[in-house]
C-alpha cells in the first residue's frame, strides 16, 4: 500500500471510546513526523449533542463525519504532507470509505483492548462529551478490521509510550 516512499503517510488511529486514540495518536505523529488530527474536533455538533446526552450514532450521522476526515486526509496528501488522524472507524465501509478519500494510500493502527480496560479508563476521563454508557454500543457496532489491508494491531493494556513504540514498529514492518 505504501510502496511509494514519495507518497506522505496517511494513518487513522482506530478503536472505540477509551482505546487511546488521541493520545496514541499523538505520540504516533510526533514520532513519524506527521501532522496530527484529533477526529472528535471534526464531529458536526448535532453528533456532539447526541452523544453527550449517551444517545449512540447511526451510520447517517457518522457519513457527514467521516466525509470531513477524508477530505482532511485529502488536502494533507495533495499538500504531500503526512497526516494521522484519531477516528473510530468501527465499521469496515467507514474504512473503506476513508481508504478511497486517501486514494488506497491509508493505514490503519488498531487499538485493541478489553472491556473491562476500556470502561475503566473512560471512567478516568476528565471533560470527554462521550459517557461510558455509549462504550456497549460501540462495541456492538465494531468490526474488527483484523486481516484488511495496511491494518496494524496493537495492544492498549500498557503505558502510552510502549504502546505508541508498539504501533510505529508494527507500523514500519507494514510500510
Amino acid at each position: 500500500m505504501h510502496d511509494n516512499q514519495d507518497t506522505p503517510l496517511a494513518i487513522i488511529v482506530m478503536g472505540v471510546s477509551g482505546s487511546g486514540k488521541s493520545s496514541i495518536g499523538e505520540g504516533v505523529a510526533a514520532r513519524l513526523g506527521v501532522h496530527f488530527i484529533e477526529g472528535d474536533a471534526l464531529h458536526p455538533a448535532s453528533n456532539v449533542e447526541k452523544m453527550s446526552k449517551g444517545i449512540p450514532l447511526t451510520d447517517e450521522d457518522r457519513w457527514p463525519w467521516l466525509e470531513k476526515i477524508g477530505e482532511v486526509i485529502t488536502a494533507s496528501l495533495a499538500k504531500g504532507e503526512g497526516i494521522a488522524v484519531s477516528c473510530s472507524a468501527l465499521k469496515r465501509i467507514y474504512r473503506e470509505r476513508l481508504r478511497t478519500s486517501a486514494g488506497g494510500h491509508l493505514y490503519f493502527i488498531y487499538l485493541e483492548g478489553s472491556r473491562e480496560l476500556l470502561t475503566r479508563r473512560m471512567g478516568e476521563r476528565k471533560g470527554h462529551f462521550m459517557p461510558t454508557s455509549l462504550l456497549e454500543s460501540q462495541l456492538q457496532t465494531l468490526e474488527v478490521p483484523t486481516g484488511e489491508p495496511g491494518v496494524v494491531t496493537v495492544d492498549i493494556d500498557d503505558t502510552i509510550d510502549a504502546i505508541v513504540d508498539a504501533a510505529v514498529k508494527s507500523l514500519r514492518a507494514a510500510l
